[in-house]
């Protein structure tokens, strides 16, 4: 096009003059350098001169007329003492707007984050409050992670977008987002911000109208969690189990009330589900054979270590491993395939539950042997401030094709809730083994 440049990636030549302009601070150091550099060479050039006939005028360009020592000082010392506080001095120069004065943890930063991107692949599954809380605390450990998360959502704001714009529900991949940014404090706090006022804007959170607007720029949803994840610098990557625009329906076994005894309705909609309060006894997808976003694939095929929760048991795991083909992956990978039981039971979905009962609500869906290990909370605070927490009872043996791993893995400061560190450790040590 008339007036448009081709853009092949690569700068003009005279673009890298810019570094040269005044007020950068680099000239100085650059000099320095080149000083260094020329005395180290005049330094190999006395050098051999003692072993190999020079022209006479490298008797006074190599300065033979000092003393030895004097010479050695001069080259030795004084060259490599300029190179080495040029080199200090430029990556302080080009660094330290970037660290926001923050130069001496730069060491630490780099070697942190190398040691990060050598860690263990680690896929997480689920959708909620429970899968970030998993992903914040393996964030310390390794980069090379990967959410999976739900795309049933139709509740909230994240219903909202998905019925007003056509795409899929942004909630649980902004929770996601937010625990693998590099900054978390400040991009929870942003993501999570809901409007309060405005007809049309209030309850909607930041995070979710912001990836619904990359949406819109990118043209695709998946293209939006790339570029997002890209602009606040994730640890790591979000993708969704399927690209279909799926309906989650669940057949739930209700009391009628006022003497009429029970009986079985089908609910459709990942929000009615809880709303009847009854017993959930199966839940499916429409359409019931969604094709598996092929990165999610690739991911699970690849992982160390795959898991599974803890979060909503009907509404946000299972919705992910009824894709036929993200269970076919998770049958097919010979990893530890670790389900993380919940704390707590949830209200209208997994009342009175144990975790026997969260284990056997998975195998009715998916069958045996797709979990390897389970691991339960085996600690009950008892603390007036909360009583009304109903929890999961830990009543889960071994067998032999199931290990069972028991500890405390409670947050002291967020009742009913995982503490990351503690379920992190847990699962860094099950790779290790």
């Amino acid at each position: 096009m008339k007036g448009r440049e081709k853009h092949t990636g690569r700068q003009p030549w005279h673009a890298h003059l810019q570094w040269l302009q005044p007020g950068l601070g680099l000239k100085r150091w650059l000099v320095l350098l080149t000083f260094g550099i020329v005395l180290l060479s005049l330094g190999g050039a006395a050098a051999l001169r003692a072993f190999y006939p020079l022209p006479p005028y490298f008797y006074y360009v190599t300065l033979q007329f000092l003393p030895r020592f004097v010479r050695v000082a001069l080259f030795l010392i004084l060259g490599v003492g300029s190179i080495v506080l040029a080199l200090w001095a430029l990556n302080r120069t080009i660094l330290e707007p970037f660290v926001a004065g923050a130069f001496d943890v730069v060491p630490s930063m780099l070697y942190n984050y190398r040691r990060r991107g050598r860690g263990a692949k680690i896929v997480v599954i689920g959708g909620g409050h429970g899968q970030s809380t998993i992903l914040r605390g393996l964030k310390q450990y390794t980069s090379n992670l990967t959410a999976i998360v739900t795309v049933a959502d139709d509740g909230g704001s994240s219903g909202r977008l998905r019925r007003g714009l056509g795409i899929l529900p942004p909630g649980d991949f902004r929770n996601c987002i937010a625990a693998l940014a590099d900054d978390e404090a400040l991009i929870t706090r942003l993501y999570q911000y809901r409007f309060a006022g405005g007809e049309d804007l209030r309850g909607h959170s930041f995070g979710n109208l912001f990836i619904s607007a990359m949406a819109g720029i990118t043209g695709s949803f998946e293209s939006a969690l790339k570029e997002s994840s890209r602009v606040l610098a994730v640890q790591g990557q979000v993708l969704p189990s399927t690209l279909e625009a799926v309906t989650l329906c669940a057949d739930v076994q209700v009391n009628g009330g006022d003497g009429a005894g029970t009986g079985l309705i089908r609910v459709r909609g990942e929000s009615d589900i809880p709303e009847v309060h009854g017993r959930i006894l199966r839940v499916m997808l429409e359409p019931a054979m969604p094709r598996a976003y092929p990165e999610a694939i690739r991911a699970i095929l690849e992982a160390d270590l795959v898991v599974i929760g803890p979060g909503s048991l009907y509404t946000s795991i299972l919705p992910n491993l009824l894709v036929p083909e993200i269970a076919e992956a998770l049958e097919a990978t010979r990893v530890p395939r670790v389900y993380v039981c919940n704390i707590a039971t949830q209200s209208g979905e997994t009342d009175g539950y144990t975790a026997q009962e969260h284990l056997q609500a998975l195998e009715k869906h998916l069958g045996t042997g797709l979990i390897s290990t389970v691991v339960v909370n085996t600690r009950v605070p008892q603390t007036e401030s909360i009583e009304t927490i109903e929890w999961v009872q830990s009543n889960l043996e071994s067998r032999r094709d199931l290990r069972v791993i028991a500890a405390d893995l409670v947050d002291e400061t967020l009742s009913g809730h995982h503490e990351s560190g503690k379920i992190a450790r847990i699962l860094m040590d099950l790779i290790r083994d």
